[in-house]
């Protein structure tokens, strides 16, 4: 396996290095200065890799993005094919589940990238991609269970449930009781599945 160039390994410092202090500080305050801190580069280095502070948060996206897909896919992929309830609890877990893999800075990036995307019409439409992305796989994944008709606005409930955990856990850390996130929201899921199967059985 090749391994990164020098320009690939520098890009990486330095999203890791918003990330870092996006997590700590937010957005307005992660100057290329404190950015270039973090990422133990110069502000030099900085400018000649990224042309500004949103094309790095815009790349941050994508990151952020395809680590909580593989977190997904890794999850999902351990349930049986035949259990549907199953993968929507995965896709669930992988979000808001506590363990070796959670990353509590990532989850304080992406609430940062959320309230930018209301600002920064470039954000919205990097974030938008992606949340439509996650929200179609998990509405494939409760039509398995409900049917289509119903799937959208459970999915989108669901979704709902889980960004609001992240916006909670990242601003008030103290009020969510550690690892209530998963359980709470796989037990709403369970209700809401169960009325939407009782109704289409009606």
């Amino acid at each position: 396996m090749p391994r990164p160039s020098n320009t690939e390994e520098r890009r990486q410092q330095i999203v890791l290095g918003l990330l870092r202090v996006m997590s700590e500080r937010g957005y307005e305050r992660a100057s290329v200065n404190e950015i270039a801190k973090a990422a133990g580069l110069s502000p030099g280095l900085v400018h000649y890799h990224f042309s500004d502070k949103q094309e790095i948060l815009l790349v941050l996206v994508e990151q952020l993005a395809a680590r909580a897909r593989e977190r997904v896919a890794r999850r999902v992929a351990r349930i049986a094919p035949e259990d549907a309830r199953g993968k929507v609890e995965a896709f669930l877990d992988a979000f808001l589940a506590t363990g070796a893999d959670a990353d509590p800075s990532a989850v304080a990036g992406w609430v940062t990238i959320s309230a930018e995307a209301i600002r920064q019409p470039e954000v919205r439409d990097a974030y938008e991609q992606v949340v439509r992305a996650d929200l179609e796989h998990l509405e494939g994944l409760v039509a398995s269970v409900v049917g289509k008709r119903r799937a959208r606005a459970l999915s989108v409930g669901l979704f709902a449930a889980v960004q609001g955990y992240f916006v909670l856990s990242a601003s008030a850390p103290g009020l969510v009781p550690s690892g209530s996130a998963a359980h709470t929201v796989k037990q709403m899921a369970a209700g809401l599945l169960d009325t939407a199967t009782a109704k289409e059985g009606a």
